[in-house]
């Protein structure tokens, strides 16, 4: 099993999952200072943008996150590189929030992962795409008609329950409009070397 982790493809979604961690036991030392806050972004505390993705409303939440993280591991870690890996993190966190601050107006308040999971989840599609790979059109397809769902009639109100919130529908919905983004514009499709793609064939 450890020979699948390396650093290249594992090193940020360990920290990514640590971060998160810290920021779920300190959360009543944190969150005030780093949380996504609609009114003190506004008053220039942009760093919200950003650091506001690590917090969880409790630990389902955490839990359904972080799970997702690695199961996006599992599906594509072989196109993860750090630096490709960190920009798009980074691009997906961003144009998340950004979306939010500016077309969301009535969301005061916001946390989680799962916004910049989707755009993860849609650069992987797109570069299993690039890599003619064909279950890459299913998995955009798939998430594109989840975020179609989501838009039209909400997200599920069993998974509101469980986290205890409304789920941010709009965070997914930009979240993936970054990872496409970062995809199409940005020239990072990492390759893959013969032998693995013949031991992915044989898996």
């Amino acid at each position: 099993m450890l020979k699948y982790f390396t650093v290249q493809n594992s090193f940020l979604p360990f920290l990514i999952t640590l971060m998160a961690l810290l920021a779920f036991f300190f959360n009543n030392t944190f969150i005030d200072t780093l949380v996504y806050q609609r009114n003190l972004i506004a008053k220039g505390e942009i760093w919200r943008l950003f650091t506001g993705h690590f917090f969880h409303t409790n630990g389902y939440h955490l839990l359904l996150n972080l799970t997702a993280l690695w199961m996006l591991w599992g599906l594509h870690k072989q196109y993860y590189r750090i630096n490709c890996y960190a920009m798009l993190f980074i691009s997906s966190a961003l144009v998340c929030s950004i979306g939010l601050y500016y077309y969301s107006t009535d969301l005061i308040r916001y946390v989680g992962l799962s916004g910049v999971l989707h755009g993860i989840f849609v650069w992987g599609a797109i570069i299993d795409i690039k890599h003619h790979d064909k279950t890459g059109y299913l998995l955009f397809l798939g998430v594109l008609l989840k975020i179609i769902y989501e838009q039209l009639y909400g997200a599920s109100s069993e998974v509101a329950n469980l986290i205890a919130a409304n789920v941010a529908v709009d965070a997914h919905l930009w979240g993936a409009v970054g990872g496409l983004l970062f995809a199409l514009a940005v020239p990072c499709v990492p390759s893959i070397d013969n032998a693995k793609m013949k031991n992915k064939e044989k898996a």
